[in-house]
């Protein structure tokens, strides 16, 4: 027996440090294939389905390893499960001294600077701000870390913390007179210091190559990066090539320049008028797009002929703030960090009005909203500069997810992210699927493109809550059908005189709504895109899941039109290649959400009769945990007549 699997065995140290622990075989041959890639400065893309141990299969490796470590996942929730309950654990079985640390990006962190300077100002747009401000401000002096997701009884997503942190923008940096006390390079520093470091992949790529957060500095110093959740990789990492500029960005640009010539620079009213007039230039720019929430290229915007001349007027405001800043910018930290910001603007705008690079294609879309411009130009891949880092010097990497793979063919993510020569590694689930779940596609629905397919995947779906007594998630693929949805839910429960709890994503932040859920044991909850991965609920409250349509990406989004216009001019096939792969990761993501313990049970009710009429519908199936597959509802019904005493569903 190996060492890992000593280590992973029923009597191994994992066993006598973690309670409740089980040697799973999936999870020691990826905790190998692990290790190897890191003695090998490897490459390693590693699927591991729900139930194997991924985390530790990593984490036990990498902590032996004895180098340094960064390990990225794919949200701050999942950052903050890794750093305090998982590495504890690992840590616990190895009685390893490691040196860790959680390293956040800036906006986490309160700034002491932003924080006393809007305390004094007093000038808030919300009328719980200031009391809110005040709680923030004591938190920070007690606090060891700084971190906002430490101040109990203050709300995350309180508008207060918009002013008390800072933004790459807005940082002074060394110029700061809290420099030394500053939460976010004491963090840095404590990353530097440690052995194995989590970060999350906006933090990773925002770094990576704007060299802004502190990671830039860790990686080359690392053996190994683990990068978790790797299936989001790639959209992340759009994000962070491209580039976007918003109305809100200019519109603070403005508002602090306006206040600082009042306080700094007062004997010098040309600047105020600069401010002044490029928030003019701004709300004008808004003003020359659709008023109406809008995602579109610039060939699909039409009639609206104004916009070039709005942006050129918006650049001459730019260009006239920014030579006056550049008068003023000695005088004092705050309007040097003014000048710089409006520099960095000036430059953003000018790349985004430049004709496309060949070489680099992109696709330049406006998005509007009520009240803002975003102006964002996407890469259409990102696998040349992604696979180049993977090659830059001599160190592991890990990808890891459970979905990583179209039916263990895993072309789609390296050719997404440029990588060539890496080992691969797909571990099956240890759940019993065919006895823990039912697959039921009804056989009457209409086509997805319907008018009437929300309401009808609403009358299907009524009959398998009754059965069920709620304890459910509908998943939708657009925000539209779960609006309609929710109306139709809330009509039918009345009507029936069912008390089962109906939740909505968006009525509360997504823990609070998921805490709910779990607390009433009967509940139905509606969620769109962001419910359909990374939540957890193990247990009886969730026993159904409900997907409307097959997560196709919508056609008519620019990205997305781009990416299809280009791989058809490549000679590629954007169906196949492209579109089918990325639905099936998008549904067995939707799927996980069922099965979470070797205990749970439950049905997986996909609306889609796609998925059993059209040819393809075999390659997003075999995608699927191999659940019994329906489509009769008696087999439903069977399946919860005798649910928890160990029983299946008849196939049918």
């Amino acid at each position: 027996m190996s060492d890992l699997a000593t280590l992973f065995s029923d009597h191994g140290p994992c066993a006598t440090a973690l309670p409740g622990w089980r040697a799973r075989p999936q999870q020691i041959a990826m905790a190998e294939a692990v290790e190897r890639a890191i003695a090998d400065n490897g490459v390693l893309l590693a699927e591991a389905g729900t139930g194997t141990g991924k985390t530790l299969a990593y984490l036990i490796p990498a902590l032996r390893s004895g180098g340094k470590v960064v390990i990225s996942t794919g949200t701050k929730a999942l950052q903050d499960q890794l750093f305090h309950r998982d590495l504890p654990a690992a840590r616990r079985a190895l009685k390893s001294p490691v040196k860790i640390a959680l390293l956040k990006g800036r906006a986490n962190y309160v700034c002491h600077h932003h924080l006393q300077r809007n305390l004094a100002d007093g000038r808030f747009t919300q009328r719980d701000d200031a009391s809110w401000l005040q709680k923030i401000a004591r938190f920070a002096e007690t606090s060891a870390s700084g971190d906002r997701a430490e101040a109990e009884g203050i709300p995350e997503d309180a508008n207060a913390w918009h002013y008390a942190v800072s933004s790459r923008d807005t940082c002074l940096g060394s110029d700061c007179a809290h420099f030394k006390a500053c939460f976010v390079m004491q963090a840095r520093k404590a990353a530097l210091d440690a052995e194995v470091v989590v970060v999350n992949h906006h933090l990773f790529f925002a770094d990576l190559w704007l060299k802004d957060e502190g990671v830039a500095e860790l990686l080359p110093a690392c053996n190994t990066v683990i990068l978790d959740e790797a299936h989001q990789l790639a959209e992340t990492a759009a994000q962070f090539f491209g580039q976007t500029l918003s109305t809100a960005q200019l519109l603070d640009l403005a508002g602090d320049s306006k206040r600082l010539a009042a306080v700094k620079a007062g004997d010098f009213p040309a600047l105020r008028r600069a401010a002044e007039d490029l928030a003019k230039a701004t709300r004008d720019a808004r003003l020359a797009f659709p008023q109406n929430p809008v995602k579109a290229t610039l060939a699909d915007l039409g009639r609206y002929d104004k916009w070039p001349d709005a942006l050129a007027s918006l650049s001459g405001s730019l260009d006239e703030l920014a030579r006056l800043l550049e008068t003023q910018a000695e005088r004092d930290a705050e309007l040097k960090n003014c000048f710089e910001r409006t520099q960095a603007v000036q430059a953003t705008l000018a790349s985004w009005q430049r004709e496309d690079d060949p070489a680099q294609p992109r696709v330049r879309w406006v998005e509007t909203t009520l009240s803002s411009l975003l102006l964002h130009a996407t890469p259409l891949s990102v696998g040349t500069q992604f696979g180049a880092k993977l090659s830059e010097r001599a160190q592991a990497w890990i990808l890891t997810s459970a979905t990583l793979s179209v039916g263990g063919d895993f072309g789609h993510l390296k050719s997404r992210l440029g990588i060539g020569d890496a080992d691969t590694l797909s571990v099956d689930s240890p759940f019993d699927y065919p006895r823990q779940g039912v697959l039921y596609v009804p056989q009457t629905l209409p086509a997805p493109n319907t008018p009437e397919f929300t309401e009808a995947v609403v009358e299907a779906a009524l009959p398998v809550l009754e059965i069920s007594r709620g304890r459910a998630f509908i998943l939708f693929t657009s925000l539209r059908a779960l609006d309609k949805a929710r109306g139709l839910l809330d009509a039918a429960f009345k009507f029936r005189g069912w008390d089962y709890p109906l939740f909505v994503q968006g009525d509360a932040p997504k823990n609070e709504l998921l805490a709910r859920f779990q607390q009433a044991g009967n509940a139905v909850l509606l969620g769109s895109q962001s419910f359909w991965e990374g939540v957890d609920v193990p247990g009886d409250a969730l026993s159904v899941v409900v997907i409307d349509k097959l997560p196709f990406q919508p056609p008519d989004d620019p990205v997305v039109a781009a990416r299809i216009a280009h791989l058809e001019k490549s000679g590629g096939k954007p169906f196949m290649d492209y579109q089918l792969p990325h639905a099936a990761i998008s549904l067995k993501q939707g799927a996980g959400r069922l099965i979470r313990t070797e205990t749970d049970h439950g049905v997986l009710m996909i609306c889609d009769t796609r998925l059993a009429d059209k040819p393809y519908g075999r390659l997003l199936l075999n995608a699927l945990p191999a659940m019994t597959r329906t489509r009769k509802l008696e087999v439903v019904a069977r399946f919860f007549a005798v649910e928890g005493r160990g029983q299946g569903a008849t196939p049918t």
